[in-house]
């Protein structure tokens, strides 16, 4: 039991620094070489190592994965920035419209992949007009956290609480949605006055003068067609979700299967774009958490908490709770540890809003918070734009601290 324990903390460690401290190992890494060390310690037998892989939440992952792949390659993320790139606008307006655009393509496609997509455009279209990239980056990234939040395909936190709590796509959104909505206001209001005098780069700015590059590392042109065929199978697939009682991931891997038979395109155009380190994270989380449970300590843990009053089947305890683990761990594996631990024979719409919505705003407080954190300031950084440690909690901070404030009354009202 001491070397499970040994194993399940050191894994964790690597979730909260995003490396293992002395080593080249980030969280994917981390949580593969646990799950093996697991098994090679017998903490978890190999059989029941793949039986604690939720084949439900991978295949569902899988697909949404690959529909949301195919607005890239169709070109429509590309062709969307240009025409937010032609208006004639304000700074505060643009950041607007771009919070907009991030908060609704997150919530109906997967978060992680519009921001691979989005980052260096977003880039291109800010240095073209001679504007600070910093808080459109900023306010995208928040609001592609903040906006999926409120919907079930809208990133892969939230597969898993669906998941794992046999939530359907209308009781996600009917309790989450409005205060995933009101956070996106939340989130410009705070920008703009943030960077209310820094919107414009200064002259001699080395930026300035980076426009080409980023602009020719960005796909260009629009398939109409591809581009309809992702988008009536992405209604489809919601259609599906709330209409009928076909697994999701068995919709998902469906619409997945049609995509990647395809004429235009290259089935491994789509493919590279899926996140496989994601999944492998997730595969590897699954067997570190069942060797943990296997040791009975999670329920002793719980039946402690339950005796000072903290009960995770309180939705407003739960959101509290998911918000403190997702800043230690990250969101992912905050949800991963918790999820095993919910009964959710009652209120589960209740449960899962607080799961969805108190990791996906308190994943804006530090950088490792969330992949779409970490993925753009990595991407930012390769065209030369920096966003530090600290620019990024002191807007990103402030906006978590809001909306978890505004939520715990919602999730009061609706508990």
């Amino acid at each position: 039991m001491d070397l499970t324990v040994i194993i399940f903390i050191l894994v964790y460690i690597a979730m909260g620094f995003g490396t293992l401290p002395g080593f080249k190992v980030d969280r994917t890494g981390a949580a593969i070489i646990g799950a093996m060390a697991m098994m090679t310690f017998g903490s978890i037998s190999p059989p029941k190592a793949w039986v604690a892989i939720d084949y439900r939440t991978i295949g569902m992952l899988f697909g949404l994965m690959v529909v949301s792949a195919s607005f890239v390659v169709s070109g429509f993320y590309t062709w969307t920035v240009k025409r937010v790139a032609l208006l004639r606008v304000s700074p505060s307006a643009l950041l607007a419209v771009l919070i907009g655009v991030g908060g609704v393509l997150s919530a109906l496609l997967t978060n992680d992949v519009v921001i691979v997509a989005m980052t260096p455009l977003l880039v291109s279209i800010t240095l073209s007009r001679g504007l600070n990239p910093i808080p459109f980056l900023l306010g995208f990234c928040f609001a592609a956290n903040n906006g999926s939040a409120g919907s079930l395909i809208g990133s892969p936190k939230n597969m898993i609480i669906a998941q794992g709590l046999d939530l359907s796509f209308m009781g996600l959104l009917q309790s989450a949605a409005l205060p995933a909505v009101l956070s996106l206001f939340v989130t410009w209001f705070v920008l703009v006055r943030l960077y209310r005098q820094r919107w414009y780069l200064s002259k001699d700015d080395p930026l300035a003068s980076a426009t080409s590059g980023v602009a020719a590392a960005s796909p260009v042109g629009l398939n109409v067609w591809e581009t309809s065929k992702a988008c009536l199978i992405t209604f489809t697939i919601i259609f599906c979700f709330i209409f009928t009682d076909i697994s999701k991931e068995i919709i998902a891997l469906t619409a997945a299967g049609i995509l990647l038979l395809n004429r235009t395109f290259a089935s491994n155009d789509m493919l590279k774009l899926v996140d496989g380190n994601l999944l492998l994270l997730i595969m590897g989380l699954f067997v570190v958490n069942a060797a943990l449970a296997n040791t009975g300590l999670p329920h002793d843990i719980l039946l402690k908490l339950n005796n000072y009053g903290i009960d995770l089947n309180n939705p407003l305890i739960l959101f509290l709770v998911t918000g403190v683990l997702c800043i230690i761990v990250g969101n992912n594996p905050a949800i991963m540890l918790l999820i095993p631990y919910i009964s959710h024979q009652h209120n589960s719409d209740a449960l899962g809003a607080a799961l969805a919505l108190g990791s996906g705003f308190s994943s804006n407080i530090f950088v490792f918070g969330s992949l779409a954190g970490i993925i753009i300031v990595e991407q930012a950084k390769i065209y030369g734009v920096k966003i530090s440690f600290s620019e990024f909690t002191r807007s990103g901070g402030i906006i978590a601290v809001i909306c978890m404030l505004l939520s715990t009354s919602w999730i009061w009202f609706i508990s």
